[in-house]
């Protein structure tokens, strides 16, 4: 009688554990701290008048992070990009190393079509073989366009067929101005891209491939056991707190070009000159978009990838709770003084039920400056619940019961 009294208590558990939905009701929304995060700048500083009085005929500002346009002045003008295209060929090389397809310690030949170039170079002989550290070293220092063509052969057989890969990635970047005709940016007709295409091929090198920093902030330096100097054409490596390259570019039909890199207190930004009348013009102006983005925004950060967002209750899984993280890093640009404007709430979905992958969407955290969304991010699980089968689902009532009993 005692044994049939505890097989019918035990039936009466499974069956509520196997139908109930009344177990851990839980509020969906919050408000996550008052620290100020995630999301872009509003658009209203985006200008295309020339409020800063550029002397150069194209010119923009975004942020790295986020892409976002701080100030405009005729970006999406198509104009002739000189060397500034190396920054292109730059990230097709890095892309390269990160995959794994080509190493720093890889050896690389000289064709007679390279060592032909002319212009900005190193004069590589047909004869030499240099890795490609020291190619990079030498198109991010000194622009060489024999190296640039080495490279392009390197990596694809012709360079007839890298600048194919060029547009390719151009076309997957967004780049709607841009046709390259070559690698190294010397005059060619139909050659042609904007301030805004420069920014953003240049945001894909900085953020992707961090590692190419090493690169562009060198200011001296040396190859061939010291025998070829090195001195960087980007001067504001040395005179610009905080730059972190990128590359400059120049032709008597181009005129004066620079892509310019800075990060300081977290702000990384991306200033783009285009078609400037000298090279002292194209520096002091790409200095005063750099000094604009700075003084007026500034950049917070709340989370990092993968941080810990909460812990929540899990129904009929064989863990009884997950982890929730973001997806992705998390903060935000505003203008300096709008922190206490900026809201963020935290939705998470509710009554959460097994199985659960890893990496699943479970709620998002938003942010509003004036009552305005500026960003989004998923919050995911951070692990995979298993959906608990029965025999586990009696194994822990037995288990919790027998407890009960000792106690």
């Amino acid at each position: 009688m005692y044994k049939k009294k505890i097989l019918a208590f035990l039936c009466c558990i499974l069956v509520i554990l196997l139908h109930t939905n009344a177990c851990f009701a839980f509020d969906a929304t919050y408000v996550w701290s008052d620290i100020t995060e995630e999301a872009v700048a509003t658009s209203s500083q985006m200008v295309d008048s020339n409020s800063l009085k550029l002397e150069s005929e194209a010119a923009v500002l975004i942020e790295q992070n986020t892409g976002k346009v701080l100030y405009n002045y005729n970006m999406h003008k198509k104009l002739r990009p000189a060397s500034v295209t190396k920054i292109m060929t730059i990230l097709l090389i890095m892309e390269a190393i990160d995959s794994g397809k080509i190493k720093y310690t890889d050896k690389v030949t000289c064709s007679e079509n390279a060592a032909s170039m002319g212009g900005s170079q190193i004069w590589l002989d047909t004869t030499e073989e240099l890795t490609v550290d020291e190619m990079l070293k030498a198109i991010c220092v000194v622009s060489a366009n024999d190296c640039t063509v080495a490279m392009a052969e390197h990596l694809a057989g012709s360079e007839e067929a890298f600048v194919k890969q060029m547009n390719e990635k151009a076309k997957k970047l967004g780049m709607k101005d841009t046709t390259f005709k070559n690698s190294h940016g010397i005059d060619e007709d139909g050659h042609i891209t904007s301030c805004y295409d420069i920014a953003l091929m240049s945001r894909e090198l900085m953020t992707k491939h961090p590692n190419v920093i090493k690169y562009t902030t060198i200011w001296m330096d040396s190859l061939r056991d010291g025998k070829s100097e090195l001195v960087s054409t980007n001067k504001l490596i040395r005179n610009y707190s905080g730059a972190t390259g990128l590359k400059t570019g120049s032709t008597s039909l181009a005129l004066y070009n620079l892509s310019a890199t800075a990060t300081r207190e977290g702000l990384s930004l991306i200033a783009v000159i285009m078609r400037a009348p000298t090279t002292a013009i194209r520096f002091s102006e790409a200095k005063k978009l750099l000094d604009y983005g700075f003084s007026t925004y500034q950049y917070k950060e709340f989370g990092k990838k993968g941080d810990k967002v909460d812990t929540l209750p899990v129904k009929k899984g064989i863990q009884t709770t997950v982890d929730l993280v973001l997806e992705k890093n998390a903060g935000c640009i505003i203008e300096k003084g709008q922190e206490k404007n900026v809201k963020q709430n935290i939705s998470i979905q509710e009554n959460l039920v097994a199985p659960i992958e890893k990496g699943q969407k479970l709620g998002e955290v938003s942010f509003t400056l004036n009552n305005k969304e500026i960003a989004k991010i998923n919050i995911i699980s951070k692990n995979k619940v298993e959906k608990q089968g029965t025999w586990n689902m009696i194994t822990n009532v037995l288990s919790h019961w027998f407890t009960l009993c000792r106690g």
